[in-house]
Order: structure tokens, then sequence, then C-alpha cells
């Protein structure tokens, strides 16, 4: 069972969040929601109300498997200016620990200089904050310890990689059939 840490701010977009963890969680991995408020409670980019696990203050990530970084404005931007966090995604990412990140997510790796020389990816208008990435186009990518989304719609999609990333294919192919997550061409 892998330890996963998603961290949330005011502002954080809810369901990118919400649907990564639901599937990890699906998959039998062990996700607490970590808030960087100084309180628990925490209002999403459209409003809602949410709960985390943990404050920021009272959490250990020396046993995590992975760092989770949702998007949504002005949650991004909340992440990218806490320092402490700042401070355990490189910690991690040096550790050779799994950072992923979705939509406006991967710009704080970007910011720290996490992303240089790796492919990436992340919602439209924020290629030019992936400092050093070779930005791509696709809904999810893995390089090396860091994956990333480029949004929403591919919530669902970085959830499954992060825990086929975690267990194996097969486990997450189980996960994915029993959602009933079939893309129907439109």
């Amino acid at each position: 069972m892998g330890k996963v840490y998603a961290f949330v701010a005011n502002g954080s977009e809810e369901v990118e969040l919400l649907a990564v963890v639901d599937v990890l969680l699906r998959g039998g991995q062990d996700v607490k929601l970590v808030s960087i408020t100084g309180s628990k409670d925490v209002v999403s980019a459209h409003q809602i109300k949410l709960q985390a696990d943990l404050e920021f203050s009272e959490a250990d990530f020396s046993d995590a498997d992975v760092l989770f970084l949702p998007g949504g404005m002005p949650g991004t931007r909340n992440l990218a200016a806490h320092e402490g966090l700042c401070g355990e995604l490189l910690k991690a990412d040096k550790a050779g620990t799994r950072l992923a990140a979705i939509c406006a997510g991967p710009s704080v790796l970007g910011g720290l200089g996490i992303l240089e020389g790796r492919k990436a990816t992340c919602y439209p208008g924020f290629e030019g904050e992936l400092k050093g990435a070779e930005y791509t186009r696709q809904g999810v990518v893995t390089d090396g310890n860091v994956t990333t989304a480029r949004g929403l719609g591919y919530a669902l999609d970085l959830g499954i990689e992060l825990l086929a990333l975690l267990t194996d294919r097969e486990h997450a192919g189980q996960i994915k059939d029993s959602i009933q997550y079939d893309q129907i061409p439109m």
C-alpha cells in the first residue's frame, strides 16, 4: 500500500483533487489530504467547503510514496507560495519520491526547477511556467519520478496512472473497469 499526501489550499480545484484521491482510495492506497491553510478547513475554487485530514504542520512526509498537487486558482498560487511545501517538494524530488500535479499544479514544480529536462504537461497557458521542461500536450505524462496531467478532464487518467505506478497496470486496470471508465468518442 502506497502513502499519498494530497495538498489542498483555498482555491484548489476540488474535482481534480478528489477524482485522483478517489481512484487511489479505491485502489487500496493510504491517502491523506493535507491543508496548507493553517486549518483543516479549506474552501475550494468553486466555494465547496472541504476538511483535510491533516494540517501541514502536523504531517511527517518521510513515508510518502507520492506528493500530489491539484490545480485551480488561486489554489495553485497558494501552494506555490507555501515555503514549507516547496521545501518538501524539493526534498522529495531529490530522494526520488514520486511527485504528481495536474492542470496549473505543474507550474509549482516548474517554478522550483523540478521539471528541468523532463517531459511535462499542464493546462494551456501555463506552459511558460514549466521551467526547463519539454512541454507535451499529452493528457498524462510520466517522466522519471514526476507525473503531470493537463487538466480536469484527465483527473481519472492521472489517478489510474498513479495507481499503476504504485501497484501495477493490472490492478489499475481492474479499478478502471470497476468505475466503468471508458472514454467514448464524441
